[in-house]
């Protein structure tokens, strides 16, 4: 194949059962503004919508549409993962997913770290996993999932986060494994 197209990822789309508790949760907890709703009427029948942004450039970001069975056996999504800006956020969303009436939109919650990135892992009302993250400056080896206390402050954490990624096989600096990934996909 000649050099691949560009593309870049644009939003995801997720059936769901309840809507309106849907639209609740992604827009108070995670601060998604509905950006436009309706119905549309497709050969398998109607469908409500709703769609979700943070970014004034993009539509839609998550598409809620109904049609999900009560219990469809299996949820083929893995986890929908949203990257934050400092982990004074990723702090700021934890609170929210455990305390007050957060703790009756989402279950289990988990802070884990990756080595690349501090997370915390929640899934939505209706059981779909979500993964809230920031990134690290440094790169370990992947699969790697270790619990940490968000009841340290945040110095403790970065802290702890550091020392414990350069115990592990393959720790650099991201830059590094951002330039080495470039030179591998022939971008350098």
């Amino acid at each position: 194949m000649p050099s691949a197209p560009s593309i870049a990822f644009s939003h995801v789309g997720i059936y769901v059962t309840d809507i309106a508790r849907m639209e609740v949760f992604y827009s108070r907890f995670l601060g998604f503004t509905v950006t436009d709703r309706g119905e549309l009427h497709t050969p398998r029948g109607s469908v409500n919508l709703v769609f979700l942004s943070r970014d004034p450039n993009e539509h839609h970001q998550i598409v809620l549409a109904t049609g999900r069975p009560a219990e469809p056996g299996f949820n083929v999504i893995n986890q929908m993962s949203f990257r934050v800006d400092s982990l004074a956020s990723l702090r700021t969303l934890f609170g929210a997913m455990t305390e007050g009436d957060g703790r009756t939109y989402v279950s289990e919650v988990l802070p884990a770290s990756h080595g690349n990135a501090l997370s915390v892992y929640v899934r939505d009302p209706e059981g779909n996993r979500l993964e809230l993250f920031v990134d690290t400056p440094w790169y370990v080896n992947q699969p790697l999932r270790v619990p940490f206390d968000f009841s340290l402050d945040d110095a403790a954490i970065w802290a702890w986060a550091e020392t414990h990624a350069k115990s592990l096989p393959g720790f650099k600096p991201r830059a590094q494994w951002v330039a080495d990934m470039s030179a591998r996909m022939g971008l350098a």
